[in-house]
């Protein structure tokens, strides 16, 4: 029977099909069996629930009774959330690349019943428009093309599959030279943007793994011209039109080169990273929007991202009411009828409001022009009280869709950001936040001993990636810092004992995406490139690092250099994706680590002071005496001066004097990171 399999599923965006004409099946051996056995191929679409072009295709051919049925008849369509199962969109979109094409969202791709791709595209207007073909055209052709030549299906299909298990199978390893971070600085600060930040040109995405590295780099040299483009671009996204003025977190990029115009979404793992580099920021500068949009930010997700068992959600639309932007944008009688006039004419003012509009004749609510400007305590108290009479008008709006599934791999990285924030911002509501979020996911996302990748509406899906167990691993790590709970420590282990069992790849080194036990694909990747999200095997030299240091066991460090050195050929490839290992590899080669001599309790203050340092490469352990230390520790028989709590700063084979005042302290530490 023909139908549309999509009702049983869990997946918010999968849902939002189940109703279509289109009779989707969601991915599986049944529908490949299926394509088999009427000897169709596969039409796989693949999106997320707050992509805004995957509702425009979505309205134009799958929601029409004509386009479904043209589908139906010549294809076995399957729809997959590329959240739910970033294995299978990685490897189709790579396919897609090897096409010749940009790639995006929805993905498009025609496979074989076995599941090979054979050709494909994004998102396909019903009717010929924007320079591409129809999409019934484009599914006749394909359907023709299958039936009657097949040499041409055999020929694509032959060389993007060949193609794809060349990029899984390649192995670049080598050995990294010491340099290579302030190598890789030098060439990222050529292509930053000096007027608006970021990387130059439009769309400008946040770019965080870059951002993060030329942060590093500026903290090691002490050279501004690695600072300043991260500062600019922090100073203008956050009085931009991609940060949410009301309500708190970033959309998930800007159409325009300004950060003015974003598309609206807002993905939980965007926030995490600019979370954690707006801290690593404020505790060097000082500066008053980082700490506000810091906070901001994590209000917006306790308030709005914060499932009632305690994860953290995925993501919120960019459309509410079927148009992109409605729920953000204001017009200038809106604004008028909301304030007095002389309240109206100083929001309009600083918030870049106008009878005509800064977008499809609205408004996005900016500050950009004083984006170089700060704004003082006194400015912001005035504009708070606006802000929250327009915030609660906006609360009366159909509000964008929710996407309320929990996946590992975001969280992991929302509950490191919160729990380092948190630390350093003094805020222990966000600490037990994070601390929350990691119990949900240890303890509900784990089944049988296996972490999986995503939960919704009381039911686990899919094996972790990866990505999964690295992002835990290193959330663990996160909130042992903060709480001085060696239980984290624990945790972490184990998330990495998961991953060696079932992900290493023996013989090349580093780590494969899926388990060895997952169901198989037609490749196992395998890759140290960072996404939208950083790459497990880019992050796992720098966690393995501190785990190593943090239990005093030699392995871990062994498996950091192993790891370093599987995927260091990679280098003389593409850098750009490749921020998080060259940060990886900044951590490996000089840690700095904080020893403190006492109690957790005890040793607070000087805990605070050492999470007051913009120090990402900082590894803070706590140990009752020196003695408890390995031996081979440098730190190994320290013991508190004069009975007070201690601290020794650590940097390879050395450590500093006993360090008792925390001001003291900061400045050890501040010495430890540069590099000599």
């Amino acid at each position: 029977m023909s139908r549309n399999f999509l009702r049983d599923e869990t997946s918010p965006y999968l849902l939002q099909h189940a109703d279509n004409p289109v009779h989707w099946r969601p991915w599986g051996e049944e529908a490949l069996n299926v394509a088999r056995r009427e000897k169709k191929p596969v039409l796989l679409s693949v999106g997320y629930a707050a992509c805004h072009w995957c509702h425009v295709m979505a309205h134009e051919s799958f929601e029409d009774e004509a386009t479904a049925a043209v589908m139906n008849e010549h294809f076995v369509n399957i729809k997959v959330d590329r959240e739910e199962r970033p294995d299978i969109d990685a490897i189709y979109m790579s396919a897609l690349h090897m096409l010749g094409q940009q790639g995006g969202w929805p993905l498009t791709m025609f496979l074989t019943p076995d599941g090979e791709p054979f050709w494909g595209g994004t998102y396909f207007p019903k009717e010929a428009a924007y320079g591409r073909p129809g999409f019934v055209q484009v599914l006749l052709e394909i359907s023709r093309i299958f039936r009657e030549e097949p040499a041409k299906v055999f020929k694509n299909r032959a060389a993007l599959t060949d193609a794809l298990k060349k990029q899984a199978e390649t192995a670049r390893p080598g050995d990294p030279s010491p340099q290579v971070p302030l190598i890789v600085a030098e060439k990222l600060a050529e292509i930053m943007d000096p007027v608006h930040g970021g990387i130059r040109g439009a769309p400008k995405f946040p770019q965080v793994p870059l951002l993060a590295l030329l942060w590093r780099v500026y903290l090691r040299t002490g050279r501004d011209d690695f600072a300043a483009p991260v500062l600019r671009a922090l100073d203008h996204m956050s009085e931009g039109g991609i940060y949410d003025h009301l309500g708190g977190g970033y959309a998930r990029y800007s159409v325009d080169e300004f950060w003015l115009a974003p598309h609206f979404e807002k993905m939980l793992y965007d926030n995490a990273l600019l979370i954690d580099l707006l801290t690593l920021a404020w505790t060097e500068t000082g500066k008053p929007l980082y700490a506000r949009r810091i906070r901001e930010t994590a209000e917006w997700v306790a308030r709005e991202m914060t499932t009632g068992e305690g994860g953290f959600a995925a993501s919120l639309d960019a459309d509410s009411e079927g148009v992109e932007g409605k729920f953000y944008v204001w017009s200038q009688a809106e604004i008028d009828n909301l304030f007095t006039p002389g309240e109206a004419e100083l929001f309009k003012q600083v918030y870049d409001v106008s009878a005509e509009g800064n977008w499809e004749h609205t408004n996005i609510l900016n500050r950009l022009a004083r984006a170089d400007t700060p704004f003082s305590d006194a400015e912001e108290t005035l504009l708070e009280p606006l802000k929250a009479r327009l915030f609660a008008e906006r609360d009366l709006r159909v509000k964008p869709g929710f996407d309320d599934k929990v996946l590992a791999d975001w969280n992991g990285l929302m509950i490191a950001a919160l729990a380092r924030a948190g630390a350093a911002l003094d805020e222990s509501e966000w600490v037990e936040s994070a601390a929350s979020a990691f119990r949900f996911v240890m303890e509900t996302m784990r089944m049988d001993g296996r972490l999986h990748h995503a939960w919704r509406a009381g039911r686990l899906q899919h094996l972790a990636m990866a990505d999964d167990l690295a992002n835990m691993a290193d959330a663990a790590l996160a909130l042992a810092e903060a709480t001085g709970d060696g239980t984290y420590i624990a945790a972490a282990e184990s998330l990495i004992g998961e991953l060696d069992e079932w992900y290493a790849d023996r013989e090349n080194g580093g780590y494969f995406f899926t388990a060895a036990d997952a169901p198989a694909l037609i490749i196992r990747r395998r890759t140290v490139s960072d996404d939208a999200t950083p790459a497990a095997n880019g992050t796992l030299p720098g966690i393995l690092t501190r785990l190593g240091l943090m239990t005093g066991k030699d392995e871990y460090l062994a498996k950091a250099d192993a790891l370093i050195r599987a995927f260091a050929g990679e280098l003389q490839q593409n850098i750009f994706p490749l921020g998080s290992f060259i940060a990886s590899l900044d951590t490996r080669l000089r840690p700095v680590q904080v020893v403190l001599i006492g109690s957790a309790e005890e040793t607070a203050s000087l805990a605070r002071a050492a999470f007051s340092v913009s120090c990402p490469a900082r590894v803070l352990i706590r140990a009752a005496d020196g003695a408890s230390l390995p031996a081979s520790h440098p730190a190994h028989g320290k013991t508190a001066l004069d009975g007070k709590p201690t601290a020794y700063i650590c940097i390879g084979e050395t450590c500093s004097l006993p360090v008792t005042d925390a001001a003291a302290l900061i400045e050890e530490m501040k010495r430890g990171r540069q590099t000599v």
